[in-house]
């Protein structure tokens, strides 16, 4: 793994319609020295984007290349179909692809839902990009069909959407490279499961060290750091009541140097557990 040293800053690539801003502000929050800069890509442009080394990780649409990048699912979209105000899909809460059979339905070359021919009828030619799509819906050119992040993005006061039950879902992840998996991705990893700022696996190293040298230590090897600082004080402190406690037993108060003896070995013994 690549130490977090190499990279100042944290750059996050997203696509369109994805919102990354709850997790910005949680990362803002928790490492306030290390800025994270948002790079907004087209769809098709991201994976690339990745690869090149242009972001240390994405927010990213399925599908991914899982031979090269990592990816955790965060949530899937609700697929809509955009229409005019006016128009007679309106009178419903939801439709159907069926619904969708002698409509126009456009299909702009940057479609992020993966099907080779959305329902419908096709229209004479594809749009170049999405916005291109929702223009023409607003001229009643067609209907578009896009996961519901999108139809919010190019919201029109003349356009709405409908639910479509059936049809083709985005699912969004976070992926980065597998073999650039650094402290500060796991960092980020950490913050969109939810972790929270005390968990071992969502501190950098930088920070681990820092609770290191302060003698805040967990796990293995915190143990006998806290024998060994008790070995000062256990005995002085302790000895009275190991005497005590071994005269009790024994009902011969004059022994308690055996006793005090007897405490010392069975402290050995925690010690070396």
């Amino acid at each position: 793994m690549t130490g977090s040293e190499t990279s100042p800053t944290f750059r996050l690539a997203y696509v369109p319609g994805v919102t990354p801003a709850k997790w910005v502000r949680t990362w803002n929050e928790r490492l306030p020295d290390v800025p994270l800069t948002l790079v907004q890509v087209p769809a098709a442009d991201a994976p690339g984007t990745l690869r090149d080394g242009a972001a240390d990780a994405g927010i990213l649409r399925l599908p991914v290349d899982r031979t090269f990048f990592s990816a955790i699912p965060l949530y899937t979209e609700t697929t809509v179909v955009v229409v005019p105000k006016d128009h007679l899909l309106t009178a419903v809460e939801e439709v159907s692809v069926e619904d969708l059979a002698e409509e126009v339905v456009l299909h702009p070359l940057d479609d992020v839902l993966g099907w080779d021919q959305p329902p419908g009828e096709p229209a004479f030619e594809r749009p170049a990009t999405t916005e291109d799509a929702v223009e023409l819906v607003a001229a009643g050119v067609g209907l578009l069909l896009v996961p519901q992040s999108l139809a919010r993005l190019h919201h029109r006061r003349d356009l709405t959407y409908r639910p479509v039950v059936d049809a083709p879902q985005s699912g969004v992840v976070l992926t980065w490279p597998e073999e650039a998996t650094t402290d500060l991705v796991e960092e980020f990893i950490g913050i969109v499961r939810g972790r929270t700022v005390n968990s071992t696996r969502g501190r950098t190293r930088a920070q681990t060290a820092d609770r290191a040298k302060d003698g805040q230590g967990s796990g293995a090897r915190g143990k006998p750091a806290t024998a060994r600082g008790g070995r000062a004080t256990g005995q002085k402190e302790g000895s009275g009541a190991s005497r005590t406690a071994k005269s009790a037993r024994a009902g011969k108060g004059g022994k308690g140097g055996k006793g005090t003896k007897g405490g010392g070995r069975q402290g050995g013994a925690r010690r070396r557990s």
